[in-house]
């Protein structure tokens, strides 16, 4: 169990006010590592450290910002590494979705989409990977999705996005392997945040029926996968992407 201890580590979340976001930076705490979350609602984050800090008794913090916002993602990177001194793990999960029918897609909801999923994604590697390189270990994880992968009805922007980390993220494992970071995806299946507790019965039994194991996931059951990845037990995996779908790839 030691390749998945985490300790003297520093992981930083996005989109870690609730969610999977919030499941994954329990995780990593618990594993060892101080987390740091960002998010736009500071009610969300405030109560998310306090829950965080109480299970694990790890220094946990959090930074408000809006990453759909040019710039924002330079200025949390740069208030972590003030707080903590470093950031090992960056797990960049933030995300929006406007569903749209491709004839309808708008020019505001195409840059939001990508704004938030590929451009702050971008700029947080950017900012975080300089100091990666110094101490020769990192793990950069981008939360994708199993529609990078495959089609669904109203999600051009959202899959275009989805597609477009895993790209992101091959293309750094190349150029940061000889430091010793590594870069990967994640691609999560339906998992039952709020977005599913929010379907009629009708629309979650089609949920269900996609899937091999005929039901959406836990948020906790992202926590095994992303610590392969973050920790020395997936220390020669990078430029790939792990799906997490519970079967619905092959069903």
């Amino acid at each position: 169990m030691g390749l998945f201890d985490l300790s003297g580590r520093v992981a930083l979340v996005t989109g870690g006010g609730r969610g999977l976001g919030k499941a994954m930076a329990h995780g990593l705490a618990s594993a060892g590592a101080d987390v740091a979350i960002t998010g736009r609602t500071e009610i969300d984050l405030a109560g998310a450290r306090e829950e965080i800090a109480a299970g694990t008794d790890r220094d946990v913090s959090y930074v408000v910002g809006d990453l759909g916002r040019r710039g924002e993602a330079e200025r949390v990177a740069r208030e972590v590494l003030e707080r903590h001194g470093r950031v090992d793990v960056l797990v960049s999960n933030a995300g929006v979705n406007v569903q749209q029918l491709v004839d309808e897609v708008t020019d505001e909801a195409w840059d939001q989409v990508l704004g938030v999923f590929v451009h702050a994604a971008m700029a947080f590697s950017r900012a975080l990977v300089g100091q990666m390189k110094e101490r020769g270990w990192g793990r950069l994880i981008y939360i994708s999705s199993v529609l990078g992968l495959k089609g669904l009805h109203r999600r051009t922007a959202y899959s275009a996005a989805k597609a477009a980390l895993m790209g992101m993220a091959r293309t750094q494992a190349v150029e940061l392997g000889p430091f010793g970071i590594t870069a990967n995806c994640i691609a999560p299946g339906p998992f039952a945040t709020d977005s599913i507790a929010r379907l009629r019965p009708d629309d979650a039994s089609l949920v269900n029926g996609w899937t091999a194991l005929g039901r959406p996931a836990e948020p906790e059951e992202l926590v095994g996968p992303l610590l392969l990845l973050a920790s020395d037990a997936g220390s020669y995996i990078t430029g790939t992407t792990l799906v997490v779908d519970g079967g619905w790839l092959v069903k």
